[in-house]
């Protein structure tokens, strides 16, 4: 599937010093430093694309743009996948509702979404991928979870028994009810008669009527959600058999930790034998008005309605990383009032000939973004900048500086 133009970022590790990154690993609980390698591989999980992108799409895929940057600048190679869940339930209920085709839903919410990653300034991933397009991954994953006595039909329908698995819970680390219960409100049948355990996952739905289906080995169908990303992952990504985990990075918001990155990390262990990622990451959730944003509730503030109101897109950048990318949070017309006051500072400040001192400025930056991506660092430090440069502190370099908000948080000049 193709994905939105190429973003450049430059290759900063000849004139400047990269602290190793260090990353907070919902798994483990740790804040781990990643391995110094010359490639990463990294998979965070796309859209299911039957509404426009609102903010809290834009603060993950931002804080995982931003570590892409990092590893970037710093002279290393990245290969990320970011896969589209191109058909699904809610895609199929929406389009139904709404009285259109299911495909013309898709690809209209795709492109728009391709749109606003552009103009945000996110970089591409490597690969692109549409569920549809890896149906034949999806299925050669299901008959190596088969040989491995590791699903069941009920009916036609597979299904992946996940006690399989003696990880099982080690991603989220939930008690088996309360498992049950988030499985019930995300996607999940835990009472479907004929399951061994609540929490088995669909793999495989055979064709149902009325609905779209796609030939494959184990009948005419589709893809259970988890087993597409899985397939994905194991396939684009290209994991060294020589590393102790498939991939270096899982990423997502931390409403996928359960039952999707769960469900996910538990279906390549019994596939490879291996942990998925060292790292599993996950993002915080953008609220409004007391609550978190999400389509069922219909509070949703969406990147396209700020950018053709003429908000700049690096204010939304901005406003997003004035708070730590684990952090839930709410959004205000306030905060983003405040943002685009700093930004319009910060603009005047870079374009100045004489600029306060930037050595430390930056080094302090790349310090922060090592450190758990901690961007309200990194703001509080520009803004500081900010305020001496214009109240005529000199003795700095701004085009260093430049290079260095223009590659690694994403800055248009």
């Amino acid at each position: 599937m193709k994905s939105w133009g190429a973003v450049a970022v430059q290759d900063l590790s000849s004139s400047l010093k990269f602290p190793q990154m260090h990353l907070s690993d919902t798994a483990s609980g740790l804040k781990k430093p990643l391995d110094d390698k010359d490639i990463y591989r990294m998979y965070v999980c796309g859209i299911t694309p039957y509404d426009a992108t609102h903010l809290g799409h834009a603060a993950t895929y931002l804080s995982f743009d931003l570590i892409l940057r990092y590893l970037t600048a710093s002279g290393s190679r990245v290969n990320y996948v970011q896969n589209i869940t191109d058909i699904d339930e809610p895609l199929l209920e929406r389009a139904n509702r709404d009285q259109v085709h299911w495909n013309d839903l898709a690809n209209d919410q795709i492109e728009l979404f391709r749109n606003d990653m552009s103009k945000l300034n996110v970089i591409p991933p490597t690969h692109y991928v549409g569920a549809i397009e890896a149906i034949p991954l999806v299925t050669q994953a299901i008959d190596q979870l088969i040989v491995r006595n590791s699903t069941y039909q009920i009916d036609s329908d597979i299904y992946f028994a996940v006690k399989h698995d003696s990880k099982f819970s080690s991603v989220s680390h939930l008690p088996n009810e309360e498992m049950i219960e988030i499985f019930a409100q995300r996607g999940g049948d835990p009472t479907l008669a004929g399951k061994k355990d609540p929490l088995d996952c669909l793999v495989w739905m055979q064709q149902r009527p009325m609905q779209p289906g796609w030939p494959s080995t184990h009948g005419c169908g589709r893809p259970g959600w988890h087993i597409e990303c899985t397939a994905i992952a194991l396939n684009y990504l290209k994991p060294d058999e020589s590393e102790g985990t498939l991939i270096d990075i899982q990423g997502g918001g931390s409403d996928l930790i359960f039952p999707h990155h769960e469900m996910c990390a538990a279906q390549a262990r019994v596939i490879s034998g291996k942990e998925l990622a060292s790292h599993y990451v996950h993002a915080g959730m953008i609220g409004l008005d007391g609550e978190k944003m999400s389509k069922s509730k219909g509070n949703l503030v969406f990147v396209s309605t700020l950018l053709a109101s003429g908000v700049d897109p690096f204010v939304i950048r901005w406003s997003l990383m004035s708070h730590h990318y684990r952090e839930d949070r709410m959004w205000s017309d306030e905060k983003l009032a405040e943002s685009t006051t700093q930004v319009e500072r910060l603009r005047i400040a870079l374009a100045q000939k004489d600029v306060a001192p930037t050595t430390d400025l930056i080094e302090g930056i790349l310090h922060s973004i090592s450190d758990d991506l901690n961007t309200k660092s990194v703001i509080d430090s520009l803004n500081d900048w900010t305020d001496r440069t214009l109240d005529g502190v000199a003795g700095g370099d701004s085009s260093q500086l430049k290079k260095v908000v223009q590659n690694i948080l994403g800055y248009k000049s």
